[in-house]
């Protein structure tokens, strides 16, 4: 990747966020400027991926015989892209389950305070799905 290709690529990125916080801070207060902001955030956000996604695959050999170096590069790559996903989609859906347990949780202790143990329990075992996906990351990582 050439370095005019590299700050192509920053510079996408960093206007992917200056510009919607920059139209969210601006102007008056109204539902318009919102949807708005959340229209220019989702357009760079999505934007920045369709550049890496041209990026990462324009630079792919279209002849069959390609070197072993190269498969290994790009496995090593998805090798890496995984590890990144498992971490981040279980962060996610620990963060989710967290946010429904702990609330459930502190409103039973407010009523019952004999309900602490129960309740700690069940928000240990919602962040215990953010550990198993740094766990599964570690293992990917691992084979790499």
């Amino acid at each position: 990747m050439t370095l005019a290709v590299k700050l192509l690529l920053i510079a996408a990125l960093v206007l992917g966020i200056i510009i919607p916080f920059g139209t969210f801070l601006l102007g008056e207060k109204s539902k318009k400027r919102y949807k708005r902001t959340i229209g220019a955030n989702a357009f760079f956000f999505f934007g920045a991926f369709v550049v890496a996604g041209i990026m990462l695959f324009s630079g792919m050999p279209a002849q069959a015989a390609e070197t072993a170096g190269t498969a290994s590069s790009s496995a090593t790559g998805f090798g890496y892209l995984a590890a990144a996903l498992s971490t981040g989609l279980s962060c996610v859906g620990g963060g989710i389950a967290v946010a429904s347990a702990a609330s459930a949780a502190l409103g039973a202790i407010s009523e019952d305070s004999s309900a602490l143990g129960k309740s700690l329990i069940f928000v240990g075992l919602a962040e215990g799905v953010c550990l198993y996906g740094l766990i599964i990351s570690f293992m990917i990582l691992g084979k790499l």
